[in-house]
C-alpha cells in the first residue's frame, strides 16, 4: 500500500503521523509515497483535509481520502486521534466503501479554472457589487449584496450554512446559490431566499462589479478580478474520493456539527 500522510500544523498532530508512519512501515510494510500514494492520511480537521485536497487536485482520480480527527472540526473524518491503530487494521482487513463528491469549477473568461470542495464565492468586503445572473444561458436577476456562494452538497454545511443556505441531505448532486449580505430597500430587492440547482446547470456571472471582485474557492483565493468580464460556475467532472471502512450516519454528523 502506497501512503501519504497530510498533517495540521501542531505538535500533537504532527507526532501522530509520526506514530502512524512507524506503525505502517515497520509492521505492515507498506510504502510512504509523497509523490503517488494510493491513499492520503489527513491529520486534523475539515481544514487539513481541503488543504489536502487542493494538494493533490491533480491526482484526484488515482487517490482515496480518509481524515483522523485532531482539529477543531471534523465533519469529513471517520476516526478520532485514539483510531490509529483501528484505523490501519480497517485499511488491511476490511473492504472499503468508496464514497465520491465532485468538485465545483470557476472559469475567469473562459481560461483559469479554479475548483473546490466546499464553494466558490465571489464578491468583495469594501463594496457593494452588483451581478447579473444567469442560468443555462438564461437571464435570471441582478443581485445587489457583498457578493455569493455557490456550494456543493458536499459545501452546504459550511460556508453556505453559515450565510442561511440549506444544509442538503448526503447523496443529492446538486448545487446551492445563497447571497452574501444582500441588499433590501424600495429601490433594489433581489430573491434573498437559497436556489438549489440540479446538478447539470451552469450559472454565468456578468457585471462591471467583477472588476471589485475577489474569487475564493475553498480556503483559497484569487487576486481582484479586475479584467474579468465573466465568471462561469458548475460543478466539475473531477471529483474527490473519501475511503470508508466504518458505517456513514450523515444524520450523526449533522448532530455532532450543530
Amino acid at each position: 500500500m502506497r501512503f501519504s500522510v497530510y498533517t495540521r500544523d501542531d505538535d500533537f498532530s504532527r507526532e501522530l503521523a509520526v506514530k502512524l508512519n512507524r506503525i505502517m512501515i515497520d509492521e505492515f510494510h507498506d510504502k510512504f509515497d509523497e509523490e503517488s500514494p494510493q491513499i492520503v492520511v489527513c491529520i486534523g480537521g475539515d481544514g487539513t483535509i481541503l488543504r489536502a485536497i487542493h494538494q493533490y487536485e491533480e491526482k484526484l482520480d488515482q487517490l482515496v481520502f480518509v481524515g483522523i480527527h485532531t482539529g477543531t472540526l471534523g465533519f469529513f473524518t471517520d476516526y478520532t486521534k485514539d483510531d490509529v491503530r483501528e484505523f490501519i487494521q480497517d485499511l488491511h482487513d476490511q473492504k472499503p466503501v468508496i464514497e465520491s463528491y465532485p468538485l465545483i469549477e470557476a472559469v475567469v473568461d473562459d481560461k483559469k479554472s479554479y475548483r473546490a470542495l466546499n464553494e466558490i464565492r465571489l464578491g468583495s468586503f469594501t463594496t457593494t457589487v452588483y451581478y447579473d445572473i444567469y442560468v443555462d444561458g438564461e437571464y435570471f436577476e441582478t443581485i445587489c449584496s457583498a457578493g455569493i456562494c455557490v456550494s456543493t452538497q458536499a459545501g452546504s454545511t459550511a460556508a453556505n450554512r453559515s450565510l442561511g443556505g440549506a444544509v442538503v441531505d448526503d447523496g443529492l448532486n446538486i448545487m446551492e446559490l445563497t447571497q452574501i449580505m444582500p441588499v433590501s430597500h424600495i429601490n433594489q430587492h433581489s430573491m434573498v431566499s437559497p436556489y438549489l440547482l440540479k446538478q447539470d446547470r451552469v450559472i454565468e456571472i456578468r457585471g462591471q462589479s467583477l472588476k471589485h471582485s475577489l474569487l475564493c474557492y475553498d480556503h483559497l483565493e484569487t487576486k481582484r478580478l479586475k479584467e474579468a468580464q465573466k465568471v462561469v460556475i458548475h460543478l466539475s467532472n473531477k471529483c474527490v474520493q473519501f475511503v470508508r471502512f466504518r458505517p456513514y450516519s450523515y444524520l450523526k454528523r449533522l448532530k455532532n456539527l450543530f
